[in-house]
């Protein structure tokens, strides 16, 4: 099988189509002190980070929270969870949400994958604002977290155009046996 690697100009052209260029420190300084000499005729210049970082929210001029969260939410689905110890769960919990993600055919660029516990008090309203939420799964978070009325638990329930189900934290789940049957009957009804 021949190599997918190209180093043809004409053929990469295709793929980066977008002009790059390479400001060093010191004409960023020079720069901004001529800005600062004709302040009012050019506005300062953002300067981009020389590292990616985690994908987070930009602040919006209403202050919208920074959201860091895990995958790549292609398909507008919306899983939280609530840990204040583990950036997911424990590894029982984290097992118990791959099966589930796994039942329901999903990858990490399907959905997008936030603790609640690091942004606390953010509303449904604010989650759905920047991430277009069509299935939001919650572990661990309340309806009431969300402003929200009440809801049963591991039942698929509608805000709106999103399906939403409400279950308790992963590693309270793994153990319910009960509620892991009704849940995945909930799963069902969805048709990923």
């Amino acid at each position: 099988m021949p190599s997918q690697l190209t180093t043809d100009e004409q053929a990469l052209r295709l793929f980066f189509t977008d002009d790059i260029y390479l400001v060093t420190e010191a004409e960023v300084l020079q720069n901004r002190e001529k800005q600062e000499e004709t302040i009012g005729e050019v506005p300062e210049a953002e300067t981009i980070p020389a590292e990616p970082a985690v994908q987070e929210a930009p602040q919006a001029e209403t202050a919208a929270p920074a959201f860091k969260f895990l995958g790549n939410n292609k398909r507008n689905i919306l899983i939280l969870v609530n840990d204040k110890e583990n950036e997911v769960s424990d590894e029982k919990g984290r097992e118990l949400l791959r099966k589930i993600v796994k039942s329901v055919n999903l990858s990490a660029n399907d959905f997008a994958l936030l603790n609640y516990a690091n942004h606390a008090g953010v509303s449904f309203a604010q989650l759905q604002s920047y991430f277009s939420s069509v299935i939001v799964f919650a572990f661990g978070v309340s309806p009431q977290h969300l402003g929200l009325g009440n809801h049963p638990e591991n039942t698929m329930v509608t805000e709106g155009e999103v399906k939403l189900i409400f279950s308790a934290e992963l590693r309270k789940l793994e153990e319910d046996q009960n509620g892991k049957k009704v849940l995945w009957g909930s799963l069902k009804q969805l048709g990923i």
